[in-house]
């Protein structure tokens, strides 16, 4: 639902007051075009903002919307592809969705996410029979333990409410999408308590069912810091943003960090490295999403800035230059007491060895690298990081002989081995 907000605020029958149902995706399999959280907005007039599938079950889906908004009750709905029925709802690129479809009257509570200016806010929706959704205000500061309103969602459990804490707050707090199972505890079947938890085990239709939940937190674009006002650098900027980031650029030098082409960073700032990243991190504006890429190749201003930065929780840390740079990188960051244990966490050479060698392309190489660290940490691309290879980062250019020469083999030392 989070997704919407940009949109909602201009939309006619939320304006309007209309009544409208949230149809989000809180389950998929297989190969599905959009992510858990995607959502689809249906308004009582038949409006539609948004799409889950690009067509393929929108149909289905605002049919059920609209059932929700006449009974006023959430339902779960599926949607595969089936080979036997041709004329089936379902994904044609053989896929499976679980949509949870919400309905919510003109001005209900949750609806005031929408309001004003984008802030850090999160949802958090019961999906099974218990039912039930909370607004939180304020993710990275939000305590399970502490909560009334997810007690009294989760049925006043205190085992429950502690299971939930060690699960739904690091949602919460990393801005992530996610689905939460909990076992609920002895005597509760399908969200509600029973009088019967010293009698016989019950029957199977009546066996406890799980409590979902389904979080959905955003928080503010998570931070790249850019250091290196260089053609890397300014190659970087529009990707970071491309991908959501809010992007600084960062250099010492007043002459390279004032130039035209960086003016579409979020923030330039002229500052040394280390220091200005010290104290963003003392100021609380650098989290675990933050991704710091260093582009100087400068050892007075990359050391201590690796330094600092390896010391913090951060989300990626990649460091520019050849392979002969990063040993001797490795070597004056062990002199100053670098602990051993960090430097698995530098990307470094930066990037996923993809022959890059155009700014543009190590741009690319660089942010698909930080694409294929972020989440599970796995980089299942098939392209291995070249901190992991060996051998040259850029191929060996191609060199044509004069016509009237003979053929013959040249070799050149690539500056970056």
């Amino acid at each position: 639902m989070l997704d919407l907000m940009p949109s909602l605020g201009s939309w006619r029958p939320a304006v309007s007051g209309q009544r409208l149902a949230v149809a989000t995706i809180v389950g998929s399999g297989g190969s599905v075009p959009r992510p858990l959280g995607t959502s689809m907005m249906v308004s009582e007039n038949g409006e539609i903002l948004g799409s889950l599938s690009g067509g393929c079950v929108e149909g289905a889906v605002v049919e059920a919307a609209m059932e929700a908004m006449r009974d006023g009750g959430p339902r779960l709905e599926s949607y595969g592809y089936s080979a036997e029925d041709a004329f089936a709802v379902g994904l044609t690129c053989g896929g499976e969705l679980e949509v949870h479809i919400q309905p919510f009257g003109a001005g209900a509570p949750e609806l005031s996410l929408f309001a004003g200016p984008q802030r850090p806010a999160a949802l958090i929706r019961r999906l099974d029979a218990g039912g039930g959704v909370m607004v939180v205000d304020d993710p990275v500061r939000f305590r399970a333990m502490e909560s009334p309103e997810l007690a009294v969602l989760l049925g006043d459990h205190p085992s429950t409410l502690f299971a939930a804490a060690a699960q739904v707050e690091p949602l919460l707090q990393g801005g992530r999408v996610g689905l939460v199972r909990l076992t609920p505890p002895e005597g509760c079947i399908d969200g509600w308590v029973t009088t019967e938890r010293l009698a016989a085990p019950p029957r199977e239709e009546e066996e406890p069912q799980p409590i979902t939940l389904f979080v959905e937190s955003r928080l503010p674009a998570a931070r790249m810091l850019v250091f290196g006002a260089n053609d890397f650098g300014a190659a970087l900027l529009p990707v970071g943003q491309l991908l959501g980031y809010n992007v600084t650029l960062c250099d010492a030098r007043p002459a390279f960090a004032s130039q035209n082409r960086f003016s579409g960073a979020d923030q330039v700032v002229t500052d040394w490295p280390h220091r200005y990243l010290e104290s963003e991190a003392a100021g609380g504006r650098l989290d675990s999403r933050t991704v710091v890429c260093v582009l100087t190749h400068d050892p007075k201003f990359d050391i201590p800035l690796l330094q600092a930065a390896l010391r913090l929780n951060l989300a990626y840390v990649g460091a520019m230059g050849s392979r002969r740079s990063h040993r001797q990188r490795v070597d004056a960051l062990l002199q100053a007491g670098t602990p051993p244990e960090s430097l698995d966490r530098l990307h470094s050479p930066i990037g996923l060895d993809l022959g890059a060698v155009t700014p543009a392309e190590v741009a690319v190489s660089i942010t698909s690298e930080i694409i294929a660290a972020r989440g599970t940490g796995v980089n299942t691309t098939g392209f291995p990081s070249l901190k992991d290879s060996a051998g040259p980062i850029h191929p060996a250019p191609i060199h044509a002989a004069p016509l009237h020469a003979a053929p013959q083999h040249l070799t050149q030392e690539d500056p970056w081995t």
